[in-house]
């Protein structure tokens, strides 16, 4: 009789507190989004986002950490951080893993406790599994993704996190441990909170309390790689599983973090995409049944492994007013024309270049700003034909400032948004420009699809949308979508367009009748293996080239090596006895682009690394297609500018106007001005833009200065 009215009480007060949460979240307003950048000790600290709506996130403190990991840590670095708010209310607990991935997946025995009453202000306190407790956890390998939760029953913070020991045949399973009531240390040694039935992996719990239980996510590691979920009446109690995956994507997946949405009775799964340099988002009104809302997210930031907290609007307050900056409200700056992310803020001089197209008319341009809660900014004038328009601008109680803005014509990048590797083509059929680039802006070039842009000026481009998507459109291969090339043939009086790209480290093919598709892949890569003789680089980078002399054409690819070969008249198959290893100087990297002008032909390349500001474009000539090269004694095509702020001015293709003697470079560069600071992390954060190209009388080609001004309407 006693262990029911126990039980009846228990069952009571998990209602109140049920329904205490919901009362709270009533209070909630926006979201604080907790996260770490990326696998570099730089990266393995803990950022804050923003967020009104739980959809549209944007980094605080420029996407720079807002604690250092150095400070608060053993290892020097933090995964994973996870953030509650507790009973009371106004104090925040927040965990992450203790560690740095150059030392290896298996080199962290701990984390770390931090304590908050206000978000902006925290102490720490780290946990080493092996010292605390030798007799059990002497052997202890790694200690991975802790997050904390209010234990209702035991009246406690209970810490759980996934552990695994040396011991022969272990696996990683999620133990749980009661923090002290100042949360700057642990009651006692880990006990076992969930395994896995299968005696296999399980990592990156992560429990919510809904619908009157406990429901963990968790993922499958190393059987599977996904979210699955065990419900349970009590923390400790009798975790069930249910068998199924949950995440709605066939990538690998992580780090799933939930939570409530405000003001609703919808949840978000969220979970890391890390082999796709991206999350997804999916919503549930059960947590069962999940639904992808990835058309609905922003982010202008790439995280890994965080959670989301609902949080108030004097919260939201506090955080915006500690961490917001000049730049931060100016490259809010919306208007049509603008290139908003190439807006360039000094906040030492106190001045601002809003760059706009050549259509914008300066007169009637008027920037609208996101409006920040504390922040107020304010046009002294409007009319930027006349010159800089001043700005009066004011943090919180802080001082007013004036900024001095000037808004410029410039046409580069030519392209909105990250793109790189362009292939430009004049489309017979339909009179126009086609450029197809990498999709930018992934972490470790992650993206997953292609698109095409068209023009009938060079100057104003548009999207024409995804023209392929692997792991649907390619069944082959599924990751890391490069450096597309296509080529216009007419064949049996219609015109066809050949689309080669680079997949998962592979070449394949692509057709469409149309410049912009739909294109049809022929179902297997065409070529997959390095040159004999050859070992070191990647099949990746292709270029097709035709020779107006012969009519043939020809393919080149490679990363480290140069590779040419004839194609077959159906255009998706090679000359195999073609295939030649050709031999430009020591500075060739990749990116091969082959053009004719004059009776040569023209070989370019990128030397150095993608993520080097010194990328850049050289040449040699040839009196073949798979011919000998001579190299002129100044073979540099283009490379940086700094004093502009022009870097990474790389793999770039070439466009002669038809009928013209006129060439034009389109190329990629850093994304500016932000590239320069951002360190490897600019390799896949590029823009793409268009200079002209010019020729002296012996044929060589003048080195062309790269521009902001790009090309004139």
């Amino acid at each position: 009789m006693l262990s029911k009215i126990k039980a009846f009480w228990i069952y009571l007060f998990l209602i109140v507190f049920s329904f205490s949460g919901f009362a709270a979240n009533k209070k909630t307003s926006a979201y604080l989004f907790v996260y770490f950048t990326g696998n570099r000790v730089e990266e393995e600290q803990i950022c804050f986002a923003l967020s009104d709506d739980g959809y549209n996130y944007k980094a605080l403190n420029d996407g720079k950490p807002v604690i250092d990991s150095k400070k608060i840590s053993l290892t020097g670095g933090v995964r994973d951080p996870h953030i509650l708010r507790c009973e009371d209310g106004k104090t925040f607990y927040m965990v992450a893993t203790d560690m740095t991935a150059s030392k290896g997946w298996s080199s962290n025995r701990g984390f770390v406790m931090l304590k908050s009453t206000d978000l902006v202000h925290w102490t720490s306190a780290t946990v080493h599994i092996p010292t605390l407790f030798p007799d059990e956890f002497g052997d202890v390998l790694r200690v991975w993704a802790p997050q904390t939760i209010y234990d209702p029953v035991a009246k406690k913070y209970m810490i759980y996190f996934s552990m695994l020991k040396s011991t022969p045949g272990d696996y990683d399973k999620i133990y749980y441990v009661y923090a002290n009531r100042d949360f700057t240390a642990l009651e006692g040694a880990p006990k076992q909170l969930f395994y896995s039935p299968d005696k296999k992996s399980c990592i990156d719990g992560d429990i919510v309390y809904a619908f009157g239980k406990y429901h963990l996510f968790f993922k499958t590691e190393g059987h599977g790689n996904g979210i699955k979920k065990a419900v349970a009446d009590q923390l400790t109690g009798d975790w069930k599983l249910e068998d199924k995956y949950l995440q709605q994507t066939t990538s690998p997946v992580e780090g799933s973090g939930v939570f409530k949405l405000n003001n609703s009775d919808s949840w978000i799964l969220m979970y890391d995409m890390y082999t796709s340099g991206r999350y997804q988002f999916t919503r549930s009104s059960d947590l069962e049944n999940f639904k992808v809302v990835d058309q609905d997210i922003t982010m202008d930031f790439h995280p890994r492994h965080g959670t989301v907290l609902p949080i108030a609007a004097t919260e939201e307050k506090r955080l915006r007013l500690n961490w917001v900056s000049a730049d931060d409200v100016f490259r809010s700056a919306r208007a049509e024309g603008l290139k908003n992310i190439n807006i360039d803020v000094n906040e030492k001089e106190h001045t601002v270049l809003f760059p706009v197209d050549d259509k914008t008319d300066l007169k009637t341009l008027n920037p609208v700003f996101s409006q920040i809660n504390g922040v107020k900014i304010k046009a002294c004038k409007k009319d930027f034909s006349k010159g800089d328009v001043k700005y009066k601008f004011k943090i919180g109680e802080n001082k007013t400032q004036t900024y001095t803005v000037t808004a410029v014509h410039y046409n580069n990048p030519v392209l909105d948004g990250y793109y790189a590797d362009p292939d430009v083509l004049y489309a017979e059929k339909t009179g126009k420009y086609y450029i197809y680039p990498t999709s930018d802006g992934f972490t470790g070039w992650s993206g997953t699809y292609f698109k095409c842009f068209s023009s009938d000026n060079l100057a104003d481009w548009k999207d024409e949308g995804k023209i392929l998507q692997l792991g649907t459109d390619v069944k082959w291969a599924d990751r890391n979508a490069w450096a597309p090339c296509i080529v216009e043939k007419k064949i049996n009086g219609q015109y066809k367009y050949f689309y080669y790209f680079t997949a998962a480290q592979k070449i394949g093919v692509a057709v469409a009748d149309n410049p912009a598709g739909p294109f049809v892949d022929m179902c297997k890569p065409l070529i997959s293996e390095k040159p004999a003789g050859v070992r070191g680089g990647q099949v990746i980078d292709p270029d097709v080239f035709t020779d107006p002399v012969s009519g043939k054409s020809y393919l080149y690819w490679g990363n480290g090596f140069m590779v040419g070969a004839e194609l077959n008249d159906d255009m998706v198959s090679i000359k195999e006895e073609t295939v030649t290893l050709l031999k430009p100087d020591r500075t060739f990297r990749e990116g091969t682009y082959v053009f004719y002008r004059n009776g040569k032909y023209y070989f370019m390349w990128s030397e150095d690394d993608t993520r080097s500001e010194n990328y850049r474009v050289r040449y040699a000539i040839s009196d073949n297609p798979l011919g000998n090269f001579t190299i002129p004694e100044n073979n540099l095509v283009i490379a940086k500018r700094p004093e502009a702020g022009i870097y990474g001015t790389g793999h770039n293709s070439v466009l002669q106007i038809p009928g013209k003697d006129e060439w034009y470079i389109v190329y990629h560069r850093f994304t500016y001005p932000k590239g320069i600071e951002m360190g490897g992390a600019a390799g896949y954060n590029r823009e793409v833009c268009i200079d002209k190209m010019e020729f002296n009388a012996d044929g060589t080609i003048k080195q062309v200065i790269p521009t902001h001004e790009g090309v004139k309407l």
